[in-house]
């Protein structure tokens, strides 16, 4: 009976052994990672008290903690091991803390150097435009009407009806367009040429100079706003102003933004 007693005493001996010896380990890898990142426990310490309270409200740790964990007298729970591996950049815990990669890590059979020089890679083609996600995000997809703008009379009614075509509206329209105007005739030259196509954001009112759409007695014009003379104005010099009196019926469309 004494016999089997020691016997048991020595197995329980050696299993608490080879757990210290394994925290010993564990404790030791927490000190190379911090070290290799020049912090100290105590800069440590604050971090993870830092980070657990702001998550967890919980309440800070000592120097004296991460002392305890890279001895093996202790060990960091869950959440603050977590804090650990980000702080000491730590993305694959099997490797380094046992020294075998995972299964799916990409960097598989690289030494340190070759571990750094695809980090650094890495790095590089996520600040790139044309592989980052981040650096070229999706541009939501819009379509605007489209309608003719005759150069000097039309029936009104053009933003009013269907006689539109919808068109793509790409990076290069406007965000705060809502409507899209092709111009007939030189009165808006050299601004705006014969064909071109302007994009319109649909206001009521316009600040004197605004370059505008404008309904006007049933007639529709793109042309320059001068309410102070009370005109409407076109840039080709050989045009003359359109005088607004008492009797027109203006009505405003938008202003070009573009």
């Amino acid at each position: 009976m004494i016999r089997d007693l020691n016997q048991e005493i020595k197995k329980r001996k050696g299993r608490k052994s080879s757990a210290e010896g394994a925290d010993a380990s564990f404790g030791a890898r927490l000190a190379e990672l911090r070290k290799e990142k020049h912090l100290s426990q105590q800069q440590v310490a604050d971090e993870v008290s830092r980070e657990c309270a702001l998550l967890l409200g919980r309440e800070p740790i000592t120097n004296r903690a991460v002392s305890k964990w890279e001895q093996g007298a202790s060990l960091p729970d869950a959440q603050q091991f977590i804090c650990l591996c980000r702080l000491y950049g730590v993305t694959d815990v099997q490797f380094a803390f046992r020294g075998t990669p995972s299964a799916a890590d990409p960097m598989l059979g690289l030494n340190k150097l070759g571990r750094e020089r695809a980090a650094e890679y890495i790095g590089m083609l996520s600040e790139s435009p044309y592989f980052s996600l981040r650096a070229r995000p999706k541009k939501s997809f819009r379509q605007l009407p489209l309608y003719d703008l005759p150069a000097s009379a039309g029936t009104g009614v053009f933003l009013d009806g269907d006689s539109y075509t919808l068109i793509d509206a790409d990076e290069n329209v406007p965000e705060s367009a809502t409507l899209a105007v092709r111009i007939s005739g030189d009165s808006m030259t050299p601004l705006f040429a014969d064909g071109q196509t302007v994009f319109v954001r649909q206001q009521q009112e316009l600040e004197s100079g605004d370059i505008g759409v404008f309904v006007l007695n049933g007639e529709a014009y793109c042309k320059k706003f001068d309410p102070e003379n009370g005109r409407l104005l076109s840039l080709n010099p050989k045009y003359s102003p359109i005088e607004l009196d008492d009797y027109s019926e203006l009505r405003i469309v938008g202003k070009v933004v573009g």
